[in-house]
């Protein structure tokens, strides 16, 4: 019997973006990344309001993203650094620049990083087992939910492969 209750899917995307999904979130964020850390120069470069950005950076802190440090006691100023969860996040932040610089930019490129051998850099995923690069058509769910499906192969998935379009 169909009661209209939908059941979202369990995701550690979903998870993840209830904690760094929403815009001033992830610019604080690359703010802090650039080596940013107080709150005056991160509110200029990201344009966020003070009261929503002063309630996104408690939430990165609580969420254990970011710590805050004071680094002036009269009156009393604090900075923010990237924790190692924070620091895990530098692949993620990569990768939508990369995205956001082939789709939506409008000639070169805004920021470019250059790796340590130097060259620009250009984000690769890579299987950490052989180093191949991955590709979506090469991947496939292994657990979980969908690994088994549950009468619609996965919710949409084909035999657990990754979909694509």
């Amino acid at each position: 019997m169909d009661d209209g209750i939908v059941t979202p899917r369990v995701c550690s995307v979903a998870r993840t973006l209830e904690v760094i999904g929403e815009k001033w979130s992830l610019l604080a964020l690359r703010e802090v990344f650039f080596g940013v850390r107080r709150f005056d120069a991160i509110q200029r470069n990201t344009g966020a309001p003070r009261d929503i950005l002063s309630v996104r950076l408690r939430k990165l802190v609580a969420e254990g993203l970011l710590e805050r440090r004071q680094y002036q006691e009269r009156p009393a100023r604090f900075e923010y650094r990237l924790t190692p969860a924070g620091r895990e996040l530098q692949p993620v932040l990569l990768t939508l620049m990369q995205w956001g610089d082939r789709h939506l930019a409008h000639g070169a490129p805004p920021t470019t990083f250059r790796h340590r051998c130097g060259a620009d850099l250009e984000p690769v995923l890579t299987c950490q087992a052989c180093g191949e690069p991955v590709r979506s058509r090469e991947v496939s769910v292994a657990s979980g939910a969908d690994a088994v499906g549950d009468g619609e192969r996965g919710r949409g998935s084909p035999a657990g492969a990754w979909p694509v379009a």
